[in-house]
């Protein structure tokens, strides 16, 4: 009679039993491994980039910020793996998942989508900004909470007057959405003209603000 009828264990189970005890505690390693090294690298300050996901009305939103500002903030449709591998070529492939640096942009997110906040104080990193949008985006950060302008007032406060079609591209390419309010942009006339985020988001954020 076989070990296994006596209800004995035989050496291949035993082996099985013991590999499947071994990976999984190697995993388990490996995972605490990986979770020290990313606290050790937003401790010291080691990475380049940070990011982290963060909850809105929209659905998940990317934060991503260095150690100017924040950077990007990248709507749930857009793909995290293309838009890290972005990061990392324009900016540093030292990036890392690290909410610590971002909970101020976190929490001030959150107080405008709860109507507590009218004005956002982060620190912003305009690196993946050209010099003319850098001008766009810079009329748009001025526009207050409930104010609109149109794509030709701002390209003639960006200094190119005939440049209506050129500001709505920098508009569009606007790397930080809801903190540079590229919503508070509409057509002359009152439409809403174009946003990369959407047209259900832009005419969200200006009724959130009052300005419809």
């Amino acid at each position: 009679m076989s070990r296994r009828t006596t209800g004995e264990p035989d050496e291949i189970e035993q082996a099985l039993r013991r590999g499947r005890t071994y990976t999984h505690d190697a995993d388990r390693a490996a995972s605490a491994a990986a979770q020290r090294l990313t606290r050790r690298i937003a401790e010291e300050a080691l990475a380049d980039v940070s990011y982290a996901p963060v909850d809105s009305p929209f659905g998940t939103l990317l934060l991503a910020a260095t150690k100017r500002g924040l950077v990007r903030v990248a709507f749930p449709e857009e793909n995290v793996d293309t838009t890290l591998q972005r990061l990392a070529l324009r900016i540093s492939p030292r990036i890392v998942q690290a909410p610590g640096p971002l909970e101020q942009m976190r929490r001030e997110l959150d107080e405008y989508f709860d109507g507590r906040r009218r004005q956002f104080e982060l620190p912003l990193d305009w690196t993946l900004v050209g010099p003319f949008a850098r001008r766009v985006l810079g009329v748009t950060s001025e526009i207050p909470y409930g104010g609109v302008l149109s794509y030709a007032e701002v390209a003639a406060e960006a200094g190119s007057p005939r440049g209506s079609r050129a500001a709505g591209n920098a508009l569009g390419s606007n790397p930080i959405p809801i903190v540079v309010p590229c919503h508070r942009v509409l057509r002359s006339g009152g439409a809403l003209g174009g946003y990369g985020g959407g047209l259900d988001r832009k005419r969200f954020l200006l009724e959130l603000e009052g300005a419809l």
